[in-house]
Formats: structure tokens, C-alpha cells, sequence
């Protein structure tokens, strides 16, 4: 089961954390895997430590963040679309820098890449697109409204794509995670009362690790999972509930 032997994936965002690890899970099922950042030597870096991953790098705030990629990745089978900004500040204190780099990055580079990468998966008639969400979808932070909205943009984008690729044998689907253990919430979870805080929300008691949302990736990229599409898995410990 979960045979990924002879495809491609570009996973983006995968230098660390969740995407790393998502990385790493479709490596280890056979697929060879494109990890992506945005800096050059963190992402060669990464890449050093699965085997046979390639390096790719491009700024997803650019405009041409999809081409850029596209040239140094050509068709893929697989496409995880990992990477995002969170800006945490109160609702009224964002600048329209940090709403226009939110859009920009959760939302307008997601919408590029699958028009870039789905035309060939269409053409093979077998194509997996996997966009990360958050509970964020669900529930309200007071310092991630920005970051919460994008989200809920991207997964509608999935819900409306969906239709169209499926009868092309291409499935579309979202993972959203819940709180995870990860280099983007290190320092806050570092902190015992804000985790037990944390913890006290989540219906199984505990924060999780990017070993929890791997899985589900894994299902929705494979064979086994081909039924499955404009949905999307909630990994999340329940928190969302």
C-alpha cells in the first residue's frame, strides 16, 4: 500500500517542520521529491537529508513564483502546497504589507501553482494536489485573523477545482492541521502554562508533531486515496470541535 515508486512531488515549505516531514513520508514511499524554500542554502540543506530529494528555492511572494519553480521542476505527479506566512498581531494593526504578503503567499501562489502543475497531471489522467490548511479555518485567534481568512480562501479554491480535475483521474484535497509541534510555534509552546492553555483546547489532551498530519498526506497522494477529493482531513486532535 501507498506505492508512490516512479512519482514526482514538489512539496513546498518542506526546509522544516510539517512540510519536512511530508517531504521526507513521500520519499520513504518511493516518490522522488522536489523539497522547496526560499533561501537558497536552507533549502540545499534540507535536501541533504532525505535521500535523493532535489533542492528547489523561489520566493512565493514573487509574481513569478510559479514559473520560477516550473523551470526548475518541469510536470510532477504530486503537488503539496505547504509553505505559508503567519503574521500574529491584533485584527486592526495589520499594514497592507502584511495583508498583501498573506494573499500573496497563502493564496495567490496556491491558485498559480495548481494552474501551472495540473494541465499534465490531466493530460496523464493521474494527478494529487494536497493544499495545508489550519483549524485556523475554524477557529477565531485573536492575532492570526489574516492568517485564519487566507486559509479558509484556500480551501474554498480546492472545494471549486475540484470538480473540474476530477473527471481527469487528478484529486484535489486539504489537510488541515491543528496545533503542531513545529519551528514556527516552538518558542510559544516552549512556555508550560501556554501549552497546558493549548492543551486544555484540544479534546486528546495533547499539542501534536508533524508525524500526526504525514499520514493523511500520505493517503490523499496515493493510489489508495483516489477516491477522495474536494475534502479535506482534519488533523487536529479534535480542537476544531
Amino acid at each position: 500500500m501507498f506505492n508512490l515508486t516512479g512519482k514526482t512531488a514538489l512539496v513546498t515549505g518542506s526546509t522544516q517542520g510539517i512540510g519536512f516531514d511530508i517531504a521526507k513520508t513521500l520519499s520513504e514511499h518511493g516518490a522522488k521529491v522536489f523539497v522547496h524554500g526560499s533561501k537558497e542554502e536552507k533549502t540545499k540543506a534540507a535536501a541533504k537529508n532525505l535521500s535523493g530529494a532535489v533542492p528547489v528555492w523561489a520566493d512565493l511572494s514573487a509574481e513569478d513564483c510559479d514559473e520560477k519553480l516550473y523551470a526548475q521542476t518541469g510536470d510532477v505527479d504530486i503537488l503539496v502546497i505547504c509553505a505559508s506566512v503567519q503574521t500574529k498581531k491584533k485584527w486592526n494593526e495589520f499594514t497592507k504589507e502584511d495583508f498583501d504578503n498573506h494573499i500573496d503567499v497563502n493564496v495567490k501562489s496556491s491558485y498559480f501553482l495548481i494552474k501551472k502543475y495540473a494541465p499534465k497531471m490531466q493530460e496523464n489522467t493521474w494527478g494529487r494536489i494536497v493544499t495545508i490548511g489550519s483549524v485556523n479555518q475554524y477557529n477565531q485567534h485573536a492575532e492570526l485573523c489574516l492568517y485564519g481568512m487566507t486559509k479558509c480562501a484556500q480551501y474554498k479554491l480546492v472545494k471549486n477545482i475540484a470538480p473540474s480535475l476530477a473527471p481527469h483521474g487528478v484529486t484535489i484535497n486539504n489537510v488541515a492541521p491543528g496545533a503542531i509541534l513545529t519551528p514556527r510555534n516552538d518558542s510559544a509552546l516552549a512556555d508550560p502554562q501556554f501549552k497546558k492553555l493549548v492543551e486544555s483546547k484540544i479534546p486528546a489532551g495533547y499539542v501534536g508533531m508533524p508525524q500526526d498530519i504525514s499520514p493523511a498526506v500520505l493517503l490523499l497522494c496515493s493510489e489508495e486515496g483516489r477516491y477522495i477529493t474536494g475534502t479535506e482531513i482534519v488533523a487536529d486532535g479534535g480542537m476544531s470541535l
